[in-house]
Order: C-alpha cells, then sequence, then structure tokens
C-alpha cells in the first residue's frame, strides 16, 4: 500500500511512518518544516520527504493518506486531499487498526513524564526478553529509534491527550484501548483545544473508561486530579504509587542515587538509578509497577533501569567543554521545567545552573502559565529567554521577579553572544525548548571554548 503523511516530521507522525515502513508499506510524507534528527530517521529508512503542504502528494495517487492533528482546514494539502477521492484517517486510528489490535497495549498518559516512562517501561520488557513494540514521543537512547513494531503481545506507547486530527477531535489516546494504563499527573496544558482543566480531565475520564475489567491503571496517588477523574467511574484495578504516603508502590531515594522500592506486598527492593530528581523517582515506580502487571518481576525492571540510557532531548548531555556542560531539555510547561532545573540543582553543587528557554508550545506562547513560568524558573541563576515574535505575552514584564538574572531577547544570536563569554567553570546550561530553538544548540556548543 502507498501511504502518505501529512505532517510527517513530528515526533508521533515520524513514528507512524517507521511503523508502516516495517509492515512493508511504500509511505512518502511532507511537512512545512523538515528538519534533522526525524528528517534524517525517515530519509534513512528510503521515506521520501516533500517540504510544504502543495497538492502534489496527490499525483502519485497514494492509496491512503494518514493526517497530523498539526493541520487544518484551510491548509493546500487538507484542501486538496478533501476534493480528491483518496481514503484518509487520521495517525491514531491507523496506528489502532493496524498496529495495536491484537496487542496488550501498555499506554502512558499525563502532562509529563509520558516520554521518559514510555522508554524506561519498554526498556525493562526488552532486557526482560519480551521485544516489545513501542512508540515514543522522543528517541530512547537504548533503541536510537521513536517506534518499532516488536513482537507480540506487547506493545508500549506514549499517549498523548491532545486532539486526533481536524476531523476527528477526541484526545488521541482514546483510541488506543489500553490493558495497562499509566497516569502519571494531570495538569492544565495545550490551551490551543482546552478551555480549562476540567475539559482535560473530561478526556482522561473517557480514557479510564477503555480500561477492560481485567486491565489495571497505575497513577500517582498525590495527584488530586487524577483521583478527581477516577472518582468520576474506574472499572478497572488501580495501583497508586507515591514517593510521600501510602500507596501500593513506594519508593526512597538516598544518596549516590541509591533508590528503595516497596511493593504492594511489602517487599522492598533496592537498586542504583542513574536518572536525576525527584520526578523521575515518580517516573521509576509508575514503570516499575506497570512492567510488573505485564509479568516482569520487580527485581528484573530494577535490574533494567541501571543500564537505562535515558530519552534524547531530555535533560541529555550534549556537550562538555571548558569546564562548561551543556544539557538539552524538551521542557514544554512550567512543572517540567522546575522539575528539570531542581534536578539540576541537586547535581550542580556549587556550579552555575542557566537556563535558556524557547517558550515555544502553544499553551507557554499563551502566557496563560506566566506566573508559574516565573516561579519555575526561580532554581537557576541566570535565564535567557528567546522571545519569539508569535509570544502572545510580555516576557520581560512577567518574569521580572528574577531581576537582573534575566535576559530577555528577540535574536537567538545575540542570546549566544552574550552568555558564551560569561561562561565559568563548572557551570551546568540547559537549553529548553520542544523544537529546534532557532538552532541554537550548534552555534552555542560551537561557540564554547
Amino acid at each position: 500500500m502507498k501511504i502518505h503523511i501529512l505532517g510527517i516530521c513530528g515526533t508521533f507522525m515520524g513514528g507512524i511512518a517507521r511503523l508502516a515502513r516495517e509492515l512493508g508499506h511504500e509511505v512518502s510524507g511532507s511537512d512545512a518544516n523538515t528538519y534533522p534528527p526525524m528528517s534524517t530517521q525517515l530519509s534513512d529508512l528510503g521515506i521520501a520527504l516533500t517540504e510544504g503542504y502543495g497538492a502534489e502528494f496527490l499525483q502519485a495517487r497514494p492509496d491512503l493518506v494518514l493526517v497530523g492533528n498539526a493541520l487544518s482546514r484551510g491548509n493546500p494539502a487538507v484542501e486538496a486531499l478533501l476534493d480528491s477521492s483518496v481514503p484518509y484517517t487520521s495517525g491514531p486510528q491507523w496506528l489502532r487498526e493496524a498496529v495495536l489490535n491484537q496487542r496488550w497495549v501498555v499506554a502512558v498518559s499525563g502532562t509529563h513524564g509520558k516520554t521518559t516512562v514510555t522508554s524506561l517501561i519498554a526498556w525493562m520488557l526488552e532486557s526482560a526478553g519480551l521485544q516489545p513494540g513501542f512508540l515514543v514521543g522522543g528517541v530512547p537512547l537504548n533503541f536510537a529509534v521513536s517506534a518499532r513494531l516488536g513482537t507480540a503481545p506487547f506493545f508500549v506507547v506514549e499517549a498523548d491527550e491532545y486532539d486526533t486530527a481536524f476531523f476527528d477531535k477526541r484526545a488521541k489516546f482514546v483510541h488506543y484501548r489500553a490493558r495497562t494504563l499509566v497516569i502519571n499527573n494531570i495538569e492544565y496544558d495545550h490551551a490551543d483545544i482546552y478551555p480549562d482543566l476540567a475539559a482535560i480531565r473530561r478526556q482522561f475520564a473517557h480514557l479510564v473508561r477503555t480500561v477492560p475489567g481485567g486491565g489495571l491503571i497505575v497513577y500517582d496517588s498525590g495527584d488530586g486530579e487524577i483521583t478527581e477523574v477516577l472518582e468520576q467511574g474506574c472499572w478497572s484495578a488501580s495501583q497508586g504509587f507515591a514517593i510521600a504516603g501510602s500507596a501500593d508502590w513506594r519508593a526512597r531515594a538516598s544518596g549516590d542515587r541509591q533508590l528503595r522500592v516497596i511493593d504492594p506486598q511489602g517487599h522492598q527492593h533496592s537498586a542504583r538509578t542513574p536518572l536525576l530528581g525527584e520526578h523521575n523517582l515518580r517516573n521509576t515506580l509508575a514503570a516499575v509497577a506497570a512492567a510488573c502487571h505485564v509479568g516482569v518481576p520487580v527485581a528484573q525492571s530494577l535490574s533494567a533501569l541501571g543500564s537505562f540510557s535515558g530519552v534524547a532531548r531530555r535533560l541529555q548531555v550534549i556537550a562538555q567543554r571548558g569546564g562548561v556542560t551543556v544539557y538539552d531539555d524538551f521542557a514544554h510547561h512550567p512543572t517540567a521545567i522546575r522539575a528539570t532545573l531542581q534536578a539540576l540543582r541537586a547535581q550542580a553543587g556549587a556550579g552555575r545552573v542557566i537556563a535558556v528557554l524557547e517558550p515555544r508550545s502553544n499553551t507557554m506562547r499563551s502566557g496563560v502559565h506566566g506566573a508559574a513560568l516565573r516561579e519555575a524558573l526561580e532554581a537557576a541563576d541566570l535565564v535567557y529567554l528567546w522571545h519569539r515574535k508569535d509570544l502572545k505575552f510580555d516576557a520581560a514584564r512577567a518574569l521580572q521577579g528574577l531581576g537582573s538574572r534575566l535576559f530577555v531577547s528577540e535574536s537567538v544570536d545575540s542570546i549566544a553572544k552574550s552568555l558564551i563569554p560569561a561562561l565559568q567553570n563548572g557551570d551546568h546550561v540547559v537549553l529548553m525548548s520542544n523544537g529546534s530553538f532557532g538552532g541554537l544548540h550548534d552555534k552555542f556548543v560551537a561557540g564554547i571554548d
């Protein structure tokens, strides 16, 4: 079958493309911007890429078009598709019908931590010899790819609450029919499609209703929003996890990243974790509990944790030069930013923590989290912010409480030129963006002596 994917360079649709190629389909795609690493991954698979959303893709007469949720009515490619007789569907619907049908689906949902937990579960199952399939909204460094079919029965999928497509406004995750569901946390996000937190809770309530009675919901027992969702109706077994207070799964961390996990039977398990931060204790508990549900013993999961290499762009070290360590981090929400900076602060010791931020997501650009963003950045010694032209709030004013620690510029080059001479031995610099950051990563690293 000839499949064309509109919006192919997003992490989700790029993963869909890889799965379609593994199934033997001829795949092509188009996107407004094609850039590495996704464009490189797709080209290596022999997938023809077209930049822009013209109607040329219809000339090859694909058998099916998969439409990414970034495209809407008025887009030239969408209008041409609707005027044609070519069948089309969404990425999540295709995934359900072509890949997930008859699989044991482990779905990881929540505002934060989805990519890390999905990658962790996939690695725990892989280390147990189960060869799972997976689709991750990032690149797990243990696998070096964002998706693969794997071997039945298990498939681990990052389950996003964003809407499915312009013709299907349900959340993507309701398509997956999870047997094992993780709900990490619930906060307000995606301000472009959800008017308030209640609307997001409603989507999670729909998700809970898709889990079979013989399935399991693993959730953060200290998250009041999740509790409220479950109280709306839950027909499956559930297990809570926590790092403080009572829960089915608990964890404690001590010096030198030593981790102690207490399972629902009260048994204690010890391991050393490579992951920084309190948020990653929760991520680890969620992954261990989910892996246990599909049959991986706790001790085996924790053994796999020791060899977990992390995920690209999740506090990933990309350079160490001149006594300066540079990290790349996805950073799509104030809560994630705060967790990252707090983890880095604990790691840095006497060294400075410097946050360099691109507010890129629709929610971040809207300014709805302005006050929360300032609080999230308090853990940094210096803050450099790219004031994109499409920013809908005055960042300098919203963050003025940071005082002299704050540098705001409309130019990426200006940020690099200002920061590089100010670097000191022992600095930890984290570049925070869920996009390309205008090429700052390469410019900044190249400029460090």
